[in-house]
């Protein structure tokens, strides 16, 4: 692959051009590294498996012969950390003398047992609409404080969903405790029990050291994991290669870190990861988020699902949490008189801001926004074994990561910075 892009870069530079084009960035290179990525022998890139490790030695690799190097702490470009896997085995609440079940209570927390009262120091909250309890699960999945979250019990289908599914915590992360009451209790005592194991995650990280702004950063980011293998469909297919969701983004990070190294011109220092544990609740791009000093990183481009027309069809994508900071302003005026439009994310309904990778360093004020393509109201192979590369438009997916390219130039440079999340 860096062999095409030298053999490229010497052919613009010897017809004249001051830097390389960017139409350096090219289909063919593109279209291999996603038939890689999405290949059934990553087996659907589920955390904890062979296939996931599997594609993380791959994205080290491709990283490596970009030329970026390693991030301080980090072994090489593994990022590794370990969460806490639970499995709830007991758990029950009396308030005001009522008695609640197991299947009203949704603990987040890394202790294998826990009793509070009225008298612990949590913060309340209560929830009654739908839209309020996404956005407070999302909130506090990995909260560091202690948290005790009243639902209301019309919420009840809502609450079930998340119930059912196991999310892993970080160790000394806070507690945070769901319950489904139509009451505010004055009195209760709500007792928690689970068995607990430790498993290992690793992020994959490289740098593009920067010029004259070495000590701020933009960062590139997607998430590598996905799905795994499930019961066969109707086509006897069990591998959810994740085609779309995320090997897309993953691609265009890598095709992004080939491309600003050839440039060697990136005065800010530019961070490209690639996040593991998206799908269970974003915990690899929490564990990285912590360890950056928020006020240094200037942007991040996260990069989810671009491999699909968008609503508005070619050359089109769209920006959550748009309003929240000018950088959608900044992108576009970058794109200039190209065919390219950005547009604010037309799913607000869904909380796709804090739904993504980029969710932990906005809710730091880091001017953090995910661009995207997917159609979240009509995907037909979002989340199905039919997310295979053959379901991507290839010319569209290169001419998104094209148009990342143009309008990050300013913010790489140095002369834009973003304004901070607004509240």
């Amino acid at each position: 692959m860096r062999s095409e892009f030298l053999i490229s870069l010497l052919f613009f530079s010897m017809a004249g051009f001051a830097q390389p084009s960017v139409d350096l960035i090219r289909q063919d290179g593109v279209t291999n590294i996603e038939k890689i990525l999405s290949a059934d022998d990553m087996g659907g890139r589920q955390v904890y498996t062979t296939g996931i490790e599997k594609a993380a030695a791959f994205i080290a690799r491709e990283f490596d012969s970009a030329g970026l190097v390693p991030m301080e702490g980090n072994e090489g470009y593994r990022q590794n950390f370990t969460v806490i896997k639970t499995k709830l085995t007991e758990a029950g609440a009396v308030l005001d003398g009522v008695a609640l079940g197991s299947g009203q209570i949704i603990a987040l927390t890394a202790l294998p047992e826990l009793t509070i009262t009225q008298n612990d120091h949590y913060q309340k909250v209560i929830v009654k609409k739908a839209g309020d309890f996404r956005q407070a699960f999302l909130k506090y999945l990995d909260a560091d404080k202690n948290y005790l979250i009243l639902v209301d019990s019309n919420l009840t289908d809502d609450f079930s969903r998340r119930a059912n599914f196991h999310f892993p915590q970080f160790e000394g992360s806070g507690n945070r405790i769901f319950i489904l009451t139509s009451a505010d209790p004055g009195v209760f005592v709500i007792h928690v029990k689970q068995e607990i194991s430790k498993q290992s995650l690793t992020n994959i990280v490289g740098i593009l050291p920067g010029k004259s702004l070495k000590n701020e950063y933009v960062i590139f980011s997607a998430h590598y994991d996905h799905l795994g293998i499930g019961d066969p469909d109707e086509n006897a297919d069990s591998i959810y290669n994740g085609a779309n969701d995320d090997a897309s983004g993953t691609t265009a990070i890598i095709t992004l870190a080939k491309y600003f190294s050839m440039l060697h011109s990136n005065q800010r220092s530019l961070i490209f990861a690639a996040f593991t544990a998206e799908e269970i609740g974003e915990f690899g791009s929490a564990y990285f988020s912590k360890r950056l000093d928020p006020d240094k990183i200037a942007a991040m481009f996260n990069i989810e699902m671009i491999g699909t027309e968008s609503k508005w069809g070619m050359n089109s994508a769209y920006i959550t949490g748009f309003n929240k900071t000018d950088m959608g302003t900044v992108l576009r005026r970058n794109l200039g008189k190209t065919k390219f439009s950005f547009y604010p994310d037309p799913y607000p309904d869904q909380d796709l801001f804090y739904r993504s990778d980029n969710a932990t360093l906005a809710k730091l004020g880091v001017p953090a926004h995910t661009i995207s393509t997917s159609k979240m109201d009509s995907e037909p192979h979002y989340h199905k074994q039919s997310d295979e590369i053959e379901t991507l438009d290839m010319k569209n997916m290169t001419r998104v990561i094209r148009a990342i390219a143009i309008s990050a130039g300013t913010i790489i440079s140095g002369k834009d910075t973003p304004e901070r999340i607004r509240p």
